[in-house]
């Protein structure tokens, strides 16, 4: 299903989203488009792991399972009636770059081959990026293509990574966002609030961390507890409470209001749906979690309120000129 790039009412005025991020460089909406390629993962295959981290069941954010592994009837059926909208690949599932390189580079071009594509997302792990593969991200963006590689860091504390059986360490994330960046590749990172053992601290410190080590974009998910997860046996067994609505608004807020203005956030919040969805309910409801967030934001100060350089939300009437 196609994702749009359009936020709660109130918010691109207080964040730099990457909405507002299109609307400045290409005068539109542009819509993401989901891909499941038929990617696995070493935490599940057997490289690393098997079952894979504590939290994950991948149709919760990905359900299109009809046509999964055909990359072009997935698209075409996403760009019907849209022929002249500009789009943004995104290969979501899984891990995006865990395969050979000229399997890679078939399944990239593919999906850029068709409609009119702005730019190329790929999810992986900071574990699964060799330069082979930075590389070959690297020659779409010399031909012009905007490509972001998402890194699911999650978190920057290596006992809360083993925790959750993540595979890998604070270092592995540290050594592809080095090598990215130094390709000009753009790095999106994603963090999750909520998980075992983790307060508010714990989320500024993955927040400093990464900012430290520099990043273009985030993305922030409250923790889900979906159906099929290990974290789903533990939450039936007591031993596991999600953020509250409150708490994951407080939290999220605060990262925000101390991220620079040139940083730009694909995500502040997150949902699933029922039945995968166990807990917290209000990740259920798509707005709530962004409301809640715009309130706070615009009663305590937007993006870099906390910092020296508060983001200045651009108006329809600028980026006309």
């Amino acid at each position: 299903m196609a994702q749009s790039v359009s936020v709660s009412p109130g918010l691109d005025a207080l964040v730099n989203t990457f909405g507002n991020d299109c609307r400045q460089r290409y005068g539109r909406r542009v819509r993401k488009l989901t891909l499941d390629a038929h990617f696995t993962c070493p935490n599940r295959d057997g490289n690393l792991g098997i079952g894979g981290c504590t939290f994950c069941h991948v149709p919760s954010f990905n359900s299109d399972d009809g046509e999964r592994y055909n990359i072009s009837s997935q698209l075409k059926r996403q760009m019907a009636g849209r022929q002249d909208e500009l789009f943004f690949i995104y290969f979501q599932a899984y891990t995006s770059t865990y395969d050979e390189v000229s399997v890679l580079k078939a399944r990239y071009d593919e999906a850029l081959s068709l409609g009119k594509v702005a730019g190329l997302f790929v999810g992986t792990r900071p574990d699964c990026v060799p330069d082979e593969v930075l590389d070959l991200l690297g020659s779409y963006r010399d031909c012009g293509i905007d490509v972001w590689l998402d890194l699911g860091l999650q978190s920057a504390r290596d006992d809360t990574l083993r925790r959750i059986n993540r595979g890998h360490g604070f270092s592995a994330y540290e050594d592809a966002v080095l090598r990215a960046r130094a390709r000009g590749i753009k790095v999106c990172t994603h963090l999750i609030l909520g998980l075992p053992g983790e307060s508010h601290d714990d989320y500024l410190f993955s927040h400093r961390q990464v900012l430290e080590l520099g990043v273009d974009g985030l993305k922030l998910h409250p923790l889900h507890i979906v159906e099929g997860s290990t974290m789903a046996r533990q939450w039936r067994a007591g031993r596991l409470a999600p953020l509250s609505l409150p708490d994951y608004a407080h939290s999220a807020a605060e990262l925000i209001r101390r991220t620079p203005a040139n940083i730009i956030y694909h995500r502040v919040t997150a949902h699933a749906r029922a039945p995968l969805l166990l807990a917290p309910d209000w990740c259920g409801h798509k707005w709530l979690g962004l409301t809640a967030i715009t309130e706070r934001l615009a009663k305590l100060g937007g993006q870099g309120s906390l910092t020296d350089r508060p983001f200045i939300a651009v108006t329809q009437s600028e980026i006309a000129c």
